[in-house]
């Protein structure tokens, strides 16, 4: 299936010629996680999440959805390869938030896209901390984005891990190699993902999208505005009503129909 550049374009505000170049790849990357967001609404209703050209379009481009990193990775990864780019799809073990050395397995999606002699990574999809410009493919150096500052540390058994700098400290967001996947392995991550039991996108309402100057993220009743200009604002999210209205005001989802979704709302909205 080809992929409808235009549509695509259309929904991420991007006008203009687009050619395979870095800056060409710079505009995506800054805006694609300012019109789609983060979120995992289908998972939490029980619904399926399907990976498919047709279907990633319809959901991301034409309903104005959001979803998580294998849909941003692979809806993007195609949009790149259309226009010319040399994209990879690589996977990384996610270490945000837990104690060093913590096991966990392969179930985050990023992209290596290759320019000649330079070697660049692209993920749109780890929403907290989705990256809103192409990183260099090289180690121990500070690279700045429109939002946060990061840097990659590397070891001579091949492997990356990506840091990004919140305040004064760095946080490790992910662990990887530059093994690349077949869209076969994102298929048995993601049915892991969206149906285990056990996985937190079944028990937990996530979304997130980056802004100008700010970034927005939400966790379950937890609304957290994060400014470059200003402290972290955190207010409690007390109704389905005013959760509805985050999502589709803040967040920019349009909304699936369904009773299953304010069930899940509401689930979300007790959750302490």
């Amino acid at each position: 299936m080809a992929i409808d550049l235009d549509g695509y374009f259309g929904r991420i505000g991007y006008a203009g010629a687009h050619p395979p170049t870095l800056e060409t790849l710079r505009a995506i990357a800054r805006l694609h996680p300012q019109a789609i967001p983060f979120e995992n609404l289908d998972p939490l209703m029980g619904r399926p999440v399907r990976l498919d050209p047709a279907s990633l379009e319809r959901k991301l481009v034409t309903d104005g959805r959001g979803g998580y990193c294998f849909e941003h990775g692979l809806l993007l990864k195609g949009v790149l390869e259309a226009l010319g780019f040399a994209v990879t799809g690589l996977s990384a073990r996610t270490i945000w938030g837990l104690p060093p050395g913590t096991p966990t397995a392969r179930a985050h999606m990023l992209l290596r896209v290759d320019m000649g002699d330079e070697t660049y990574l692209v993920d749109a999809g780890f929403g907290i901390a989705a990256l809103t410009a192409p990183l260099a493919l090289v180690t121990d150096v500070e690279q700045d984005t429109p939002h946060e500052t990061y840097r990659l540390l590397g070891s001579e058994g091949g492997l990356f891990e990506l840091q990004v700098r919140l305040g004064t400290g760095w946080r490790g967001l992910y662990v990887f190699d530059l093994q690349g996947q077949l869209d076969a392995d994102y298929e048995v991550t993601n049915w892991y993902a969206s149906t285990y039991p056990g996985s937190g996108f079944l028990s937990s309402l996530m979304a997130a999208r980056a802004d100008l100057g700010c970034r927005h993220t939400l966790r379950d009743n937890r609304y957290t505005l994060r400014s470059q200009a200003s402290a972290d604002e955190t207010r409690l999210i007390e109704s389905v009503a005013e959760m509805r209205g985050v999502l589709e005001g803040t967040f920019r989802i349009r909304l699936p129909d369904g009773e299953e979704l304010d069930r899940a709302l509401d689930s979300a909205v007790r959750r302490r």
